[in-house]
């Protein structure tokens, strides 16, 4: 079965007038391309190997319409290699496995290599990506895989040790605004014929619209321009402009996969951006994941931790409010639950911070794994049998409630932990007070001559 390659379109078929107006606009050189220029500039690694042709196996990371796909044509352009390219959601392993197989011979018989390009390497399990480790290590191919999700999850770890990872990012708004005005001048590719102009405002409304995806924006672009009314007068040209743009937009679909990066990336924006005290950036990046569709009732457990790992004793209504929000999104669902949530994101957000109850619990479980697990005192074991009270269960326990100032000096700690300190509340918030309680006990204990102060 021969394999599914994913580009080996020449070039007549890409200037084609029924070619998308993203495919014929795809730059075929580094002057063409816009963005990642600290990756693609002049005497950049990935350019300079690249253009002398002694590209070593790489992974392109970055999100759609980044510029992924079109780095490889340009590597495919400038190499003397064999150049084979898939697509992982169009082929399975078996077809690669077998190019595996050519590789090898080609390498072997002509001392020619193959440079193997994987669109979305990721849809591939690590396994699967078990076939491309031998030919890389032997030299057979050149891997280029080209991912919108995580490396460091997603790719094989050996074949990870072996490529050197390349980080595509967004356009910005500037650099997909620059590829729309090349696309309406370019006659040769784009709609420079057909007698259209932009307004600015317009431009700027389909860049916004994109969110860094060139695709899209040259997608928005090409239905516009086909869908336009011709200006009736001769020799004035159809106008693009806002309001015609608005007519064709469609609510924006924010960048969020709720199992891959941009997820772990946005709550750990809002986490930090709650420990920080940023009541703004907080309910932003609440907003930015309840309109992608997250389950609120994940954001609801993640505010649950945080009330306890980041404020804890500090404010102690925090953790009543994270609950009470959880309950109201169970209850009332969404978008009405939108608020409940964000009401409590501010009011985590606005909380006094303490992570004491948090490494207090760290320590503990630290030494409840490493330390010798001993025998809970006697004088804190309960005695409701006979036998037991014969065995000295609960003897010399000291009951707090008889106690003048309801502490005694009775250690509960076991004998080898008698000197650890596990909490250590900090001066702010309500901590201060707790920590002025804990002190003066303390000072009680050593008083009634406790082993413990």
């Amino acid at each position: 079965m021969k394999p599914q390659h994913l580009f080996q379109t020449d070039e007549d078929t890409r200037k084609g007038a029924y070619a998308p107006l993203a495919e014929r606009m795809r730059p075929h050189t580094f002057e063409e391309f816009v963005g990642q220029t600290e990756i693609l500039d002049t005497g950049q690694p990935l350019r300079e190997a690249i253009e002398r042709d002694t590209l070593q196996s790489i992974i392109l990371w970055g999100p759609p319409g980044s510029g992924k796909t079109t780095i490889a044509r340009l590597i495919a352009a400038a190499s003397k290699a064999h150049f084979v390219a898939f697509s992982a959601v169009l082929v399975g392993i078996k077809e690669v496995k077998a190019v595996m197989i050519e590789a090898e011979d080609r390498h072997r018989r002509l001392n020619l290599r193959t440079i193997v390009f994987i669109d979305e390497i990721h849809r591939f399990n690590k396994s699967q990506q078990d076939a491309f480790l031998p030919r890389v290590e032997s030299g057979d191919i050149t891997l280029v895989g080209a991912t919108t999700e995580n490396p460091s999850f997603e790719v094989n770890s050996a074949l990870l040790s072996r490529s050197r990872v390349f980080v595509l990012k967004p356009l910005t708004r500037k650099d997909v605004e620059t590829v729309i005005a090349r696309a309406i001048s370019d006659t040769a590719h784009g709609l420079g014929n057909r007698g259209l102009v932009i307004t600015p405002d317009a431009r700027t409304a389909i860049a916004q619209y994109a969110n860094g995806d060139a695709r899209v924006a040259l997608n928005l672009l090409d239905m516009a321009a086909s869908v336009a009314t011709p200006t009736q007068k001769s020799g004035v040209p159809t106008k693009i402009d806002l309001a015609f743009i608005a007519t064709l937009i469609q609510k924006r679909a924010l960048r969020y996969d709720k199992g891959g990066d941009e997820h772990f990336n946005i709550i750990s924006a809002l986490h930090k951006s709650m420990r920080n005290s940023d009541p703004d950036a907080a309910v932003y990046w609440l907003a930015r994941m309840l309109e992608a569709g997250e389950d609120p009732l994940y954001i609801a457990r993640r505010l649950v931790r945080f009330a306890s790992e980041d404020i804890g004793s500090a404010d102690p209504q925090a953790l009543t409010i994270a609950i009470a929000a959880k309950d109201a999104v169970h209850f009332i669902g969404l978008p009405e639950g939108n608020t409940a949530l964000a009401q409590a994101v501010i009011y985590l957000a606005t909380a006094t911070k303490s992570n004491a109850v948090y490494r207090a619990y760290t320590l503990a479980a630290q030494d409840a794994h490493e330390q010798v697990a001993e025998p809970v005192p006697l004088h804190l074991r309960n005695a409701p049998t006979k036998l037991m009270k014969e065995l000295d269960f609960g003897k010399d326990y000291r009951y707090a409630h008889h106690e003048a100032d309801g502490v005694s000096n009775m250690d509960c700690l076991p004998p080898g932990l008698i000197d650890r300190v596990y909490y250590e509340p900090t001066t702010r918030g309500y901590e201060a007070e707790i920590k002025k309680r804990l002190t003066a006990w303390k000072s009680l204990k050593r008083k009634k001559g406790s082993k413990s102060v």
